[in-house]
């Protein structure tokens, strides 16, 4: 690689590093796992280590990541809160003990090693053994005071134990060092009454702990049961705890829980052997972890050998791989992206990884599919790819049941998409819809979203979706939320009222209802009625988003190929990024509230032309007394309401069923009675 090479590629993984930071940090939510965060990490410290001259203040190598959040006063930290270099195999942890050994040259080296728990940093400040401030890590030199809602964490003693032993530390100031986490019980069992009261499910514990913390309520901080689990202590008068086991030691002195197991080792043979003994059993532990930290146990060495940039040299966190899990594969469904691109993706059953539950995993394309064998009914390993889509790692072939199905993806291709025409242009991996480019499929999608039976968004016909999505104003069916009336006048189009017209039309459907929201989405086979049934189900689109295949055959009406179709499109990494940028956007529809009525229980379908009103109307009437409005004659059905001009097909059925026959004129009674 040329320095040029290099200085491109540097900036370019400076720029992706930077956003995976923010999203992490500010937001509180991942896009990749830890393990392509450090691969990326590690690839620039490696150019930087070979082109020094590469190096800039801004690199996310220099720095300690963070930034402070409104709402809360700033804090300027005693000591900085320092990061750590990862390292990811024994060669690598060999490499760190050479570079201290040139350091401390016929220094004997006592290591200490122990579990890093995933969770919110944070420092607690005693004064005279009383707690008196809490201060997240914020960008490791000015952190969040947020002592309000740590005070709620029954872990964080509010005054330390009084011994013979705690004595040193109870005079003066000492400030504790640890992690704001939640147990993996604890977060089961919160998700479990979340789930129960219709509300989303957190994402993991991790997230869930550091954004309770950064609530504005302490109210709704104490509600949670959060735990605090400390580190290190630093003290006026260091030589109180000369070795990071004695600190240990003086923390459970003092009444504050620290992270355990940790433990001191001669050689790096044995510490590896408790880096081994720890990957196996970390489940077992209480809280998630993502590695372990090594250190020089002697914390005068330890001060001795100093700090490159914002990281100390004797010192490195250990970080495990990816965590796995094995599910079956149920299904693949094909996810058709907004530019025409179908993706494989693999229905599996649930399973916990990395803290959240999967139920998706893609599987890129075709050629990955064949590539790796992956067959309905095959038992696969998969790995964690942060918030985004799972992906599948390998298939156990000493676990494929005879009945297992090869995937053919141009039978797929033709069975759940019969309407549609693909193609696959030579030198590419992915087949797409065949004549379909992204503008015209978009514009399809917007007109969509726009009609009446969706949102219903007044002056955004045809010819002006065209003209928005050709001037690139609207690139995906969120941006519509950010235009402005200056970018509108300026098309040939518009004028000043035209145009504001448009954008306050657009306004006022930022809070659509939830059948209408999820109908304009544009998933297919989703018409208005079944997003009528989904809304009553499911009552909010983060339930629908998260609902499991059987759950989705379970609600009436829905069938194997439209629950498919439900979760290929959710699983589709496009539209999971489209319904992020609407939230942040306060576009969001209302969760559905059933009504109940005298209605309530009756199930009604109609059949042939009304002459007093039209069967939307109808429906709207029937919903809201109560009652449910079907469109075809089921075994529930109570009423078929007769009109004019009507087919066989639902007399037939309903006289075979016994489904009660009544005129226009008897829903009219049943209605305004």
């Amino acid at each position: 690689m040329t320095k040029n090479e290099a200085a491109s590629r540097a900036n370019d993984l400076k720029d992706l590093l930077a956003k995976y930071d923010y999203e992490y940090y500010i937001q509180d939510k991942t896009s990749v796992s830890d393990a392509v965060y450090d691969g990326l990490k590690s690839e620039l410290k490696k150019i930087e280590a070979d082109y020094p001259e590469l190096i800039t203040p801004d690199s996310p190598t220099q720095r300690v990541v963070g930034t402070v959040l409104k709402g809360f006063s700033k804090v300027e930290h005693s000591a900085r809160m320092l990061s750590l270099n990862d390292v990811f195999s024994k060669d690598d942890v060999e490499a760190w003990i050479k570079r201290m050994d040139k350091l401390l040259p016929g220094h004997q080296h006592e290591f200490f090693a122990q579990l890093k728990f995933d969770g919110l940093a944070a420092a607690l400040i005693y004064q005279d053994g009383k707690f008196v401030q809490a201060v997240t890590r914020g960008d490791g030199t000015i952190g969040e005071d947020v002592t309000a809602n740590v005070k709620t964490i029954a872990s964080v003693p509010l005054n330390l134990r009084s011994s013979k032993a705690a004595s040193p530390f109870l005079k003066g100031r000492i400030e504790v060092r640890g992690e704001i986490v939640m147990s993996k019980k604890d977060f089961e069992a919160l998700n479990k009454k979340r789930e129960a009261a219709g509300q989303p499910a957190f994402a993991n514990p991790r997230n869930l702990a550091a954004g309770t913390i950064r609530q504005l309520d302490p109210k709704l901080v104490a509600a949670r049961p959060l735990n605090f689990r400390a580190y290190d202590l630093i003290t006026a008068t260091p030589t109180q705890t000369p070795t990071f086991m004695s600190t240990l030691e003086a923390l459970e002195q003092i009444g504050v829980a620290p992270i355990k197991p940790a433990e001191v080792f001669d050689t790096i043979d044995d510490v590896m052997r408790f880096v081994d003994e720890w990957s196996e059993k970390r489940n077992q532990l209480l809280f998630n972890t993502d590695g372990l930290v090594i250190k020089v146990n002697d914390r005068m060495q330890y001060a001795r050998m100093g700090i490159v940039g914002k990281t100390p040299r004797a010192a490195v966190a250990f970080k495990y791989p990816a965590e796995e899990a094995t599910s079956v594969v149920k299904d693949i469904v094909i996810s058709i992206g907004r530019t025409g691109a179908a993706t494989p993706v693999a229905v599996v059953d649930p399973v916990v990884v990395a803290g959240s539950t999967v139920q998706h995993a893609s599987l890129h394309n075709a050629d990955e599919i064949t590539k790796k064998d992956i067959r309905v009914g095959d038992t696969v390993v998969i790995f964690k790819a942060g918030d985004i889509i799972p992906q599948v790692d390998r298939v156990l072939s000493e676990l494929r049941p005879k009945s297992a199905i090869s995937f053919n993806m141009v039978r797929e291709l033709r069975r759940q998409y019969p309407e549609l025409e693909f193609e696959r242009p030579e030198g590419e991996a992915v087949y797409r819809v065949k004549g379909a480019t992204g503008p015209l499929l978009l514009k399809k999608a917007v007109e969509h979203f726009a009609s009446k039976a969706a949102l219903d968004i007044d002056t955004l016909g045809e010819k002006n979706v065209v003209a928005l999505v050709d001037a690139k104003l609207v690139n995906d069916l969120a941006d519509l939320y950010l235009l402005t009336k200056e970018q509108v006048m300026k098309l040939d189009r518009f004028a000043d009222l035209s145009a504001d017209n448009l954008i306050k039309a657009i306004d006022v459907k930022k809070r659509p209802p939830l059948p209408r929201f999820i109908y304009g989405l544009g998933i297919r086979h989703v018409g208005t009625q079944t997003a009528i049934d989904l809304a009553n189900h499911f009552k909010r689109l983060d339930n629908l988003g998260t609902a499991a295949y059987q759950e989705l055959k379970d609600v009436d009406g829905i069938g194997e190929i439209v629950a498919e179709s439900i979760i290929a499109w959710f699983a589709d990494d496009d539209n999971q990024e489209l319904l992020a940028k609407f939230k942040k956007l306060g576009v969001w529809p209302k969760d559905t509230k059933v009504a109940s009525g005298k209605l309530s229980g009756l199930k009604f379908a109609v059949t042939g032309s009304l002459s007093t009103m039209g069967r939307d109307m109808a429906a709207e009437r029937i919903r809201s007394l109560g009652g449910t409005f079907q469109t075809s004659v089921g075994n529930d059905t109570d009423y078929l309401v007769v009109g004019d001009n009507v087919g066989e097909s639902k007399l037939i059925k309903a006289r075979k069923i016994g489904t009660k026959q009544i005129s226009e004129q008897e829903l009219l009674n049943i209605l305004d009675k």
